[in-house]
């Protein structure tokens, strides 16, 4: 982070502090606080415990290893808000979180405004030395990932509302007819430096840099759209056990998969539940709310592949220069849900997710953080995929090329597309 304007880096952080909070509670207006109790499945927290749990990173990991005599605001919350950190403690269950009534929204709002106003005193006061910042920066990446979070997991929990209530403005849409064909770019075999280059923040998965040889290869300059996707559903992409791999066929199987999350037949057309309520399914959008099972059967289904992470990353960082920015959808939008696809846009950043056929796996040399932060990515590394690129609901200053995202293979809640690659 630069100082401008004559601010120091501290002053700049804890700006960020307190702008990266405001876009967290504002993911609430509208919001009762039955809505914010609810949880439709252990993968997915209710909002009030991930209020709680961005709060509870800050008070454990920044506040109380350096105040003398720190008082915990409730000294059960260090067992309620512990997500997967092991070597801080006890955990309460994940898949019991909706069963959390007490304490209530109000006094998680208040737990959380508590830890903000001690932070942001002792940020001025006491002049943290730079671990102590770059620990807070994590703090803030952290918590973005938690506002992606809210979203992603309350529209599962009102999706299972027969009301299939709206939450959110309707998206201001984009003008103009579907994309056209998607283009497939060829790029040459050769050696590319893959992972983040230092400057800035990073999580400690994205590093060390490190080089890697990539054949030549191709791939399509726009993520597949509903439009196209919808050819391979109505194809009988989903009765047909050739395109699937075993573990996917038997999810298929298990959970009786006919279509993307969240879409269903309705008046005898396709329609998808928004977080702005029930519309026709837009062919221009690109598909989402996608396992990686299904993305990989589609890209057999249409002759081609998923791209490996090492692609992916080699062609967002060509087209980030090329075009001079990001040309996708981010949560600062507020509609939480991604807009058409546009000619001439590769969009590698917001939009949908792009699943790749890269299992989450260290890079050469990583090694994680010592202490519980430690745990915070690295174990992690089995039974993952990795994604790339951001969703509609990341905010922007949270991505960058190198970002390592990472769901079991079954996942669909997340805005998780496909990008084909040759």
């Amino acid at each position: 982070m630069n100082a401008r304007d004559g601010a120091s880096t501290q002053d700049l952080l804890a700006r960020r502090v307190a702008s990266v909070r405001e876009a967290t509670l504002a993911l609430l207006a509208g919001l009762s606080a039955e809505d914010c109790m609810l949880q439709s499945m252990p993968e997915a927290s209710p909002v009030k415990w991930h209020i709680g749990h961005v709060a509870w990173f800050f008070e454990t990991f920044v506040l109380e290893p350096r105040q003398r005599e720190y008082r915990p605001f409730d000294p059960a919350f260090r067992e309620l808000f512990n997500s997967y950190y092991v070597g801080v403690g006890e955990r309460h269950p994940r898949g019991q979180r909706g069963l959390l009534s007490r304490p209530s929204l109000e006094r998680v709002l208040a737990y959380q405004q508590s830890v903000l106003e001690r932070l942001l005193t002792w940020m001025d006061e006491a002049a943290p030395p730079a671990g102590a910042l770059d620990l807070i920066e994590l703090g803030l990446q952290h918590e973005q990932q938690h506002q992606e979070l809210i979203a992603t997991d309350l529209k599962h929990h009102f999706w299972h509302n027969p009301l299939l209530p709206a939450w959110r403005p309707v998206a201001g849409g984009v003008p103009g007819g579907a994309p056209g064909p998607a283009a497939f770019r060829r790029y040459e075999a050769g050696l590319a430096e893959i992972g983040h280059d230092g400057a800035g923040f990073a999580f400690d998965n994205e590093s060390p840099r490190h080089r890697v040889w990539i054949e030549a290869f191709e791939l399509a300059q726009r993520p597949v759209s509903n439009g196209e996707y919808l050819a391979f559903v109505d194809d009988g992409g989903y009765r047909r056990p050739e395109l699937w791999l075993s573990d996917g066929w038997d999810a298929r199987c298990r959970h009786g998969w006919e279509m993307p999350l969240y879409w269903m037949r309705q008046d005898g057309g396709w329609h998808c539940y928004t977080t702005s309520g029930l519309r026709p399914v837009d062919e221009a959008e690109p598909v989402c709310h996608l396992s990686y099972y299904e993305a990989d059967a589609y890209a057999r289904w249409a002759g081609a592949r998923l791209p490996t992470e090492q692609e992916w990353e080699r062609a967002a960082l060509l087209a980030l220069e090329e075009e001079g920015g990001r040309d996708g959808d981010f949560a600062e939008a507020g509609f939480l849900h991604p807009q058409r696809l546009r000619a001439g846009k590769a969009a590698f950043l917001g939009g949908v997710w792009e699943w790749t056929q890269s299992a989450y796996l260290p890079y050469p040399g990583f090694r994680p953080a010592a202490g519980a932060v430690g745990e915070y990515n690295g174990k992690f590394m089995i039974n993952q995929m990795v994604l790339r690129g951001g969703s509609c609901a990341t905010p922007r200053s949270h991505l960058r090329a190198t970002y390592r995202n990472f769901f079991a293979p079954a996942s669909r809640w997340q805005y998780a597309g496909l990008r084909l690659a040759r």
